[in-house]
C-alpha cells in the first residue's frame, strides 16, 4: 500500500468540528508515517469528485472526518474498490463509526488506530447496501422516522437535534400507519399496515438509536425492523426502548433477515445513513464484502 493517504474533511460537521479534527487527525497519520493529502470540495458533488479522483489516482486509503453524511459521501468512492477505508468520527450521529467498533470523541485517538491498522493491514470486508447504485453503511429508514427526516429538513429553527425532536412532536399530532407491500428476496409480497420499516445493515442510526439490533455487517444481510400498525400511545411506548434495542420484544415489531428488499409505500420518502434517497418504491440490496475498512 502507497504510504499517502486522503483526508475526505467535512469541515461542518458536529458544528465545525470537523475542521477542528482535521488537524489532529493529519498529525497523527503523518507520526505513523503518513503523507497525508486533504479534500475539501466546495460541496458534496464536488467533494465526492475529488474523493473519486483520489481513489482511482490510487490512494493507499480514503479517510472520512466527519458524522455519518460524511462516511456515506466517502462510501460512493471507495465501494466496491481495493482502496481501504477509513473513519474518524466526529458528527453528531456516527452511527456508523458505532457499527465499526470506532472510539467517537476522540478523533486523534480514531486517527492513530486507523493508521495502525494501515500499518499492519488490519483490514475488514464489511456489507454494504445498496440502493439504485447509491451505497449505504447503516440503515435505510423509511414511514414515521422519514416524514421527522422530511419535516425536520423543512424547518429553519430551531437548530441542532432540537429540530427533529420539534419535528417529531408535529408529526405524532398527524401521524398515521402507512400502507406498505414488502417483498423479500423476491419472494411472495407482503401488503402490511405499518408505522415505519427500517432495512438495518448496521444496527442504529439517530445517533444510537438501536432500530435493528442485531444486524451484523458481515453476514451478507439485512436486518429489517418492522413496527406495525399502532396508536399514538403505543408507538410512544415503543419508541423510547429503540436506544436499548429492546422495542423487539414488543408485539407490534417484527424483525425479518433478507438479503434483497423491495419497499412499496405512497408518499414516503427513503434515508439512507440520513441522507434522502428519493420517495418509495425503493429496492435494497445488501452486498457482502463492499469495502475493505481499517478497523481497531
Amino acid at each position: 500500500m502507497t504510504s499517502e493517504i486522503t483526508l475526505f474533511v467535512n469541515p461542518t460537521a458536529g458544528r465545525g468540528r470537523g475542521a477542528h479534527a482535521a488537524q489532529p487527525a493529519a498529525s497523527a497519520f503523518r507520526a505513523a508515517g503518513f503523507s497525508v493529502r486533504t479534500v475539501l470540495g466546495e460541496d458534496a458533488a464536488d467533494g465526492l469528485a475529488r474523493a473519486r479522483a483520489a481513489v482511482a489516482d490510487g490512494t493507499g486509503a480514503l479517510v472520512a472526518v466527519g458524522g455519518d453524511g460524511m462516511a456515506n459521501l466517502a462510501l460512493q468512492a471507495v465501494a466496491g474498490t481495493d482502496t481501504p477505508f477509513g473513519l474518524v468520527p466526529v458528527g453528531t450521529g456516527n452511527d456508523f463509526a458505532r457499527a465499526l467498533g470506532l472510539p467517537l470523541g476522540d478523533p486523534a485517538a480514531a486517527a492513530r488506530l486507523t493508521a495502525d491498522a494501515l500499518n499492519e493491514d488490519r483490514l475488514r470486508a464489511v456489507d454494504l447496501g445498496r440502493v439504485d447504485g447509491t451505497w449505504f453503511g447503516t440503515v435505510l429508514a423509511s414511514g414515521f422516522d422519514s416524514r421527522v427526516n422530511d419535516r425536520g429538513n423543512r424547518m429553519r429553527l430551531p437548530v441542532g437535534r432540537f429540530k427533529y425532536d420539534l419535528a417529531m412532536l408535529a408529526e405524532l399530532a398527524a401521524f398515521r400507519p402507512f400502507a406498505y407491500r414488502l417483498t423479500l428476496d423476491g419472494g411472495e409480497t407482503r401488503e402490511i399496515e405499518a408505522t415505519l420499516v427500517a432495512v438495518g445493515n448496521g444496527s442504529s442510526y439517530g445517533g444510537g438509536m438501536r432500530i435493528c439490533p442485531g444486524a451484523d455487517l458481515g453476514d451478507g444481510l439485512f436486518d429489517i425492523t418492522v413496527v406495525g400498525n399502532c396508536g399514538r400511545a403505543t408507538l410512544l411506548t415503543v419508541f423510547p426502548k429503540v436506544y436499548r434495542g429492546t422495542h423487539v420484544d414488543h408485539s407490534v415489531v417484527t424483525v425479518h433477515r433478507a438479503a434483497r428488499v423491495e419497499l412499496v409505500a405512497a408518499g414516503v420518502t427513503g434515508y439512507a445513513d440520513g441522507e434522502p434517497l428519493g420517495a418509495l418504491p425503493l429496492t435494497a440490496e445488501c452486498i457482502p464484502g463492499a469495502v475493505r475498512v481499517a478497523l481497531p
